[in-house]
């Protein structure tokens, strides 16, 4: 929808507050771009429909991502994404080799001139659910440690002594963007299902329990010198 066209029809509805006016301008301004954005996904088959997340991920300057039970995709080896998609639904080879190439892909991100920010907390059952051989976990665990070194990658892991926390609902991510007063977008899978919540409100919840576990999470060095001491126990 246009912006004039928003603009109309909030002072039919009586909108008049100027905060509530600017977040529907920008509800609509990300949807528009979320449309017409184009790029390598679109080339090939996306196991999962996963092609929405990834068009948003591409235009992403930021992402918090908090993950209870896996390594979070963008930090995730072809090895151990391959172990992931034959012990899923994901049974032939093609689709197998399509979620590599495609998480490989939105790696990238991480790299180049002007890399995407990415903090991820993670559980350390995360570290601990073996996915593959002994051999694929270790490496795992390498590739972690050496991602979480880059300046821009910050990677936190919160221990079972932390107790109770709010993110045992589910793993989710918050997607952030360049543009002045552009509002975050949360992302959660369900069962058969997926979560966008676009609104100031929903997000707000989101980043409220990210907040949390992240405050409840080992530092980062304190992190890593967890992760390398689970590889060294696999």
């Amino acid at each position: 929808m246009r912006d004039p066209d928003i603009r109309v029809l909030c002072e039919f509805y009586g909108v008049t507050d100027a905060d509530a006016v600017n977040g529907l301008l920008d509800l609509a301004r990300l949807d528009r771009e979320r449309r017409k954005a184009k790029g390598w996904w679109q080339q090939m088959p996306m196991v999962g429909g996963f092609g929405e997340y990834i068009a948003m991920e591409e235009v992403s300057t930021r992402i918090r991502t908090w993950q209870p039970a896996l390594v979070p995709g963008l930090l995730q080896t072809p090895e151990y994404i391959r172990a992931l998609g034959v012990t899923s639904n994901w049974s032939h080879p093609d689709e197998i080799e399509a979620l590599v190439t495609s998480r490989v892909k939105r790696q990238a991100r991480l790299r180049g001139e002007q890399p995407m920010e990415l903090h991820a907390v993670l559980w350390e059952a995360a570290l601990r659910h073996q996915v593959g051989s002994a051999q694929v976990m270790r490496a795992q665990l390498d590739h972690l440690m050496e991602m979480a070194r880059l300046p821009h990658v910050h990677v936190q892991v919160l221990p079972f002594l932390a107790g109770r926390h709010h993110g045992a609902k589910g793993s989710f991510s918050i997607l952030s963007f360049a543009e002045p007063g552009a509002l975050d977008v949360s992302y959660a899978e369900a069962i058969g299902s997926t979560l966008w919540a676009e609104g100031a409100d929903a997000n707000a919840a989101y980043a409220t329990v990210f907040e949390q576990v992240s405050r409840l999470s080992l530092a980062p060095r304190d992190s890593v010198n967890l992760i390398d001491a689970i590889r060294k126990g696999v």
